[in-house]
């Protein structure tokens, strides 16, 4: 069994917690886009970069909506959340070009939520061999790019892809460049 080693994660689970919900906070924060990682917002969901990425590009789409149970999400916050779902998948296709990806949602504590109160769907690019000997035998992951070159990088691609119904009612406008 291949097992997926994110020890470099210990400083989001040991440091100092924000007060109140950070997926409710982050996007109303008009002109903090870069600080907050975000990309592309519309008024049901946005894409974020994970400050603490298993894989250089994470990405995270998250309902502007503060909820935990998947099953009380209506129709069109489901399309919203699916459409970039995959526009994510592309533009990390186009700018990291990776080999595979894992796409998914974490419910609550016991299937993994690091933040169980609030939905989000993680999308993290993979590639042949990118679990390696260093976070294996030394407790260190090796990530090759600084998250603000990162964001450049990818909200070049999400400025740039072509647009999802979802883009096209985006906030995208809104976002810094």
């Amino acid at each position: 069994m291949k097992q997926l080693f994110a020890p470099w994660r210990l400083e989001y689970i040991l440091g100092e917690q924000e007060e109140g919900c950070i997926f409710c906070k982050k996007p109303t924060q008009k002109g903090q886009e870069r600080e907050n990682l975000i990309l592309d917002s519309s008024e049901k969901s946005f894409v974020v970069m994970n400050r603490y990425p298993y894989n250089p590009g994470h990405l995270m789409v998250v309902p502007r909506r503060h909820v935990s149970d998947l099953t009380v999400l209506d129709a069109d916050e489901m399309a919203d959340i699916s459409r970039f779902l995959q526009r994510a998948v592309a533009v990390l296709g186009t700018v990291f070009r990776p080999e595979g990806f894992n796409v998914g949602l974490n419910l609550g504590e016991a299937g993994g939520a690091g933040i169980r109160d609030h939905l989000h769907w993680h999308i993290v690019p993979r590639w042949l061999g990118d679990t390696n000997f260093l976070p294996v035998f030394s407790d260190t992951r090796s990530i090759p790019q600084a998250l603000d070159s990162t964001w450049e990088a990818l909200l070049s691609g999400f400025q740039s892809a072509p647009k999802t119904d979802a883009s096209e009612k985006s906030n995208s406008d809104d976002t810094a460049t």
